[in-house]
């Protein structure tokens, strides 16, 4: 099975006021008072400069959408994060945004090596927006992201 998400991360209604703007946004409510905006095709092609990805090393962040998120973070943290498996064996990469300024990797998990003491990529950029996890899950378990395997998914 292959796991595939690609998205924005922050707090539901303060993510709703900042993409209200983007026609191509779709959000969706995941847990703990956070939503996630999928970076779909549509999404991307319409908030790329220049249509390329960006110089932060994520495989589908928009260049010049960074700024954006740094933007949208000076009333609180805003995520980017990205996660591809199949079979078990994937990448994860992470970053966050806060006041204005990336406070929080990119942080980024190859394929193979173990998750870090402090959590995965994705665990860790959530606990920067306030997820607390319960006994016996990650931050990632906790909010839900593992409801879909698929990012389009969340908006289908």
């Amino acid at each position: 099975m292959s796991y595939d998400l690609r998205a924005v991360i922050a707090d539901g209604e303060a993510l709703r006021s900042a993409a209200g703007d983007l026609s191509a946004a779709r959000l969706a409510p995941i847990g703990q008072g956070l939503s996630l905006m999928p970076m779909t095709n549509a999404l991307f092609d319409s908030v790329a400069e220049g249509g390329d990805v960006g110089t932060l090393g994520f495989w589908r962040l928009p260049g010049g959408f960074d700024e954006t998120l740094a933007a949208w973070s000076a009333g609180g943290p805003v995520a980017y994060v990205e996660a591809e498996y199949f079979g078990g064996v994937g990448e994860q990469r992470a970053a966050v945004w806060n006041g204005g300024s990336l406070v929080l990797g990119p942080l980024y998990l190859e394929e193979g090596e173990p998750f870090p003491p402090a959590g995965s990529p994705i665990s860790q950029a959530l606990r920067r927006l306030g997820v607390v996890a319960g006994a016996g899950e990650d931050e990632f378990s906790a909010v839900g992201l593992d409801r879909h395997r698929d990012g389009e998914a969340w908006i289908a």
